[in-house]
């Protein structure tokens, strides 16, 4: 039987775990092309353009550590609100996202399907169950271990359940199938998008935003000044022909006094 832990007052300091037997880092490669350009438009969307007004980490194929002596997950992105980096990332204990560390599971794990042998369906789903991760999104292009291609599935005090719908109503956050080009690569793509169903842009598409924008209000500006050219210059024209009329008239004899009153 585990002993219970004595109640204190608040000001004893409670001691970390010792995590010095926890393997972080095997060096070994895990992903394929598709998977880890999905997992930097995911993450990196987050990251440059989403405003939520709350604190949040969006990772890329960042270990996700739920218990001491349990073998990390490594999903190829998540999402975690309200919690912030810790200022020394080179800290054994700030390098991976510890749950301990950071006081919570994350909200969102997405999982990009590559082949048949991930088990995204199966015991991944099952560890993030365990490591109490409220939405488990499993994206499979070319339908290897689903039917569907975008599968959503919202933990419940019975594990996972599918997801009415593909928004998250309590983070202002959905997710969608998006048809278009990535770096060069055209193909079907996740990518988040915000409660009304807009994109959420990633960094080169917001500097891309900000350029036609940009471009416009130039534009904008050299027509301004243009059209205020041309109507000096038409200004000055009916000038010189007020001008020239006004002399024509007086050599007919038309004094000044008699031009005012024209």
């Amino acid at each position: 039987m585990a002993e219970i832990a004595p109640e204190t007052d608040g000001s004893e300091q409670i001691e970390a775990p010792d995590i010095s037997h926890i393997i972080t880092e095997d060096d070994e490669p895990v992903d394929n092309i598709f998977s880890e350009k999905h997992q930097r438009l995911l993450a990196g969307a987050l990251n440059c353009s989403w405003k939520p007004g709350r604190p949040f980490v969006a990772f890329a194929n960042v270990g996700l550590f739920y218990g001491l002596y349990l073998p990390p997950i490594v999903p190829d992105m998540f999402l975690s609100m309200d919690v912030q980096l810790a200022k020394n990332i080179w800290e054994k204990k700030n390098r991976f996202y510890f749950t301990w560390e950071f006081g919570k599971p994350p909200e969102i794990v997405v999982e990009v399907v590559s082949n048949k042998k991930g088990g995204e369906d199966s015991a991944k789903m099952g560890k993030y169950e365990h490591a109490r991760v409220s939405y488990y999104i499993i994206f499979d292009p070319q339908c290897l271990v689903q039917k569907e291609k975008l599968r959503v599935s919202e933990l419940t005090t019975r594990g996972y359940i599918p997801k009415v719908g593909w928004r998250f109503a309590e983070l202002e956050l959905g997710i969608k199938i998006w048809d278009g080009v990535y770096e060069g690569m055209q193909a079907q793509w996740l990518r988040w998008c915000d409660s009304d169903g807009n994109l959420i842009p990633t960094g080169k598409e917001l500097a891309e935003t900000a350029k036609v924008k940009a471009d416009a209000a130039t534009e904008n500006a050299e027509a301004a000044e243009q059209k205020a050219k041309d109507e000096h210059r038409r200004a000055e024209m009916a000038e010189k022909q007020a001008a020239r009329l006004a002399e024509k008239l007086r050599s007919m004899g038309i004094d000044d006094k008699e031009l005012a009153n024209l």
